[in-house]
């Protein structure tokens, strides 16, 4: 791994030397602090027992307590057996945008509880932060100082030329590039990615790294297992380029992992980039040096777009091409988040009919779109927002039909190879919530619905409803999942094409492998495998020929 010396000669070559000696006493002051002087690793590598659960601080909350002591709660008595690691999604003050506008990044909201709060529940779990640091809110301190003229935060934002040409730069939205602020300073025109409340942070200044590291570091010392970067692929800026995944930007998260490794090492970093996959897995580095886990975004648009169209063939196209990382990495698979189901990933694999497809089919279900500007001013679909069981199946008016047909797509996340991260609203079977949505005029709340604790216990509590027995179907396939060495993160895994609307993969190596046949359409489908073994979720033995009912999913251990 390349030192921190050389990062810095290569982002401050006029300033290296002053930050080099800043960071040492910065990491020797987190050292002590952390009591991580030994150098040793303070987590392992991700194993097959790895499975994250992504939540909101408040995602479930109980009149009276704290959220995050409902979280820690309702985790202890429904899923202390089912999940090993928790996402919390920014948990920190902020003025819009459900969190990702961040006023303090060192504090913790106090409507959702206190940094005590996130260290019990670290006791028991394993923690993902959101790092949002591409932006803050133009509430935070970082601005007002800067409005304010302090010296020390001058370069802290990106001040831009309203008539300049930013026909080249990449938008993930559809507002202005630019928001003008009144400062001391005069009238200001400053870089807005995302929205006007959220100001993207200049990297050039080394004050705003030194901050940031500061913050990277802090996360580390209060239990973060892993660290993610949210939109991190903006985060440098050059006049003329897409401004996204600039050489630069790899190398600020390369420095940030060795600034991370010096005082932390095991905390692993996730980037957060939705674009097609190429671009995507550029963030995995050398395979040792950037990122230890990237998301996979193409698979909840081919996963879906499967189930749509009955076929798996694209899906199966793409996972057949994914290559193996190294040991040091892995693929972070999801079919659900916070955020919409993004298409970009798929500009390159589904053609524009079969994504309109997608979209009709999405609104068909309750659902809305997300849309993202382009150069010339043209409007294309960027996201769909939906709760992804109503994406799957909401078509279905049979609830065993409905679960069957949901539960074999998250069949698919947990075979394919990578570490597996489950949505809140899909481990517990919820469906859109269109009251938040109606009120606030955001369509992600379609898919951001708080629930009532006790109201969702008394739901889970009936076998017969949806809710439990989407749960059970979970608790049934992780169960099993975390006692199979073949579906390690890192196992071997070998796409099989044996039918168009079966997706069907061998996982493990030859000692030890699972073959996983899921069917995508509403048909019967026979197959012949030419392997025999043992049904993991049945508990039945199989031969070479079988039989999968509509929307069957299955994993059979292959006989020695």
């Amino acid at each position: 791994m390349d030192s921190i010396k050389e990062h810095l000669q290569n982002l401050y070559p006029d300033c290296w030397e002053e930050l080099e000696q800043r960071i040492g006493a910065l990491t020797e002051s987190w050292k002590l602090k952390m009591g991580s002087t030994s150098g040793e690793a303070l987590y392992p590598w991700v194993s097959k027992e790895d499975v994250m659960l992504i939540t909101y601080g408040d995602g479930i909350r109980r009149e009276g307590e704290a959220p995050l002591a409902t979280l820690r709660s309702f985790l202890n008595e429904e899923l202390s057996d089912t999940v090993s690691a928790v996402h919390l999604l920014p948990m920190f003050p902020y003025t819009s945008d459900d969190g990702f506008s961040v006023t303090d990044f060192k504090e913790i909201n106090q409507e959702l509880g206190d940094w005590e709060d996130i260290g019990n529940l670290g006791k028991q779990y394993d923690l993902m932060f959101d790092a949002v640091i591409n932006h803050v809110s133009k509430s935070s301190r970082y601005f007002k100082e800067y409005a304010a003229g302090n010296p020390h935060y001058r370069g802290f934002f990106i001040e831009a030329d309203p008539d300049g040409d930013y026909s080249t730069v990449i938008r993930p939205r559809t507002q202005p590039l630019l928001t003008k602020f009144e400062t001391s300073m005069g009238m200001k025109y400053l870089w807005t990615t995302f929205s006007e409340d959220q100001l993207d942070l200049n990297y050039r200044d080394p004050e705003v790294l030194m901050e940031i590291l500061d913050v990277l570091l802090l996360y580390a010392a209060k239990g973060a297992r892993f660290i993610r970067f949210d939109a991190i692929g903006f985060a440098w800026k050059e006049l003329g380029t897409t401004c996204m995944h600039l050489p630069q930007t790899h190398e600020l998260i390369k420095l940030m992992r060795c600034v991370l490794e010096s005082c932390a090492r095991g905390c692993t970093i996730i980037t957060e980039t939705n674009v097609p996959h190429k671009e995507n897995i550029s963030y995995f580095g050398s395979g040792y040096d950037e990122a230890g886990l990237v998301y996979q975004f193409p698979l909840p648009p081919l996963t879906l777009y499967s189930y749509l169209s009955g076929s798996a063939e694209h899906l199966s196209d793409w996972a057949a091409g994914l290559e193996p990382t190294t040991e040091a990495t892995a693929y972070f698979n999801f079919l659900a988040s916070h955020d919409g189901i993004g298409l970009r990933p798929v500009e390159d694999i589904l053609s524009e009919g079969e994504r309109r497809l997608m979209v009709a089919e999405v609104m068909e279900r309750g659902g809305e779109v997300g849309y993202r500007s382009l150069a010339d001013g043209s409007m294309v679909p960027y996201e769909l927002n939906i709760n992804y069981l109503d994406a799957i199946a909401g078509n279905e008016t049979d609830r065993g039909k409905m679960v069957r047909k949901f539960l074999g797509s998250q069949c698919i996340l947990l075979s394919v190879m990578g570490m597996p991260a489950i949505y809140y609203h899909s481990l517990l079977g919820s469906r859109n919530c269109y009251k938040d949505f109606e009120e606030s005029g955001i369509k992600r709340r379609i898919n951001r619905e708080k629930l009532d604790a006790d109201q969702l216990k008394a739901e889970l509590s009936d076998p017969d409803s949806l809710r439990s027995r989407v749960l059970a179907g979970y608790r049934q396939m992780l169960k099993i999942r975390k006692q199979e060495d073949a579906f390690s993160p890192n196992s071997p895994q070998q796409v099989l094409k044996l039918d168009r609307k079966v997706f069907a993969l061998l996982r493990g190596t030859k000692e030890n492998q699972i073959l996983v046949l899921i069917n995508v359409s509403d048909d019967v489908v026979e197959l012949k495998t030419g392997m025999a073994g043992s049904g993991l979720l049945s508990g039945k033995q199989m031969n070479q020929e079988v039989t999968l009912e509509p929307y069957e999913y299955l994993w059979m251990k292959i006989n020695g």
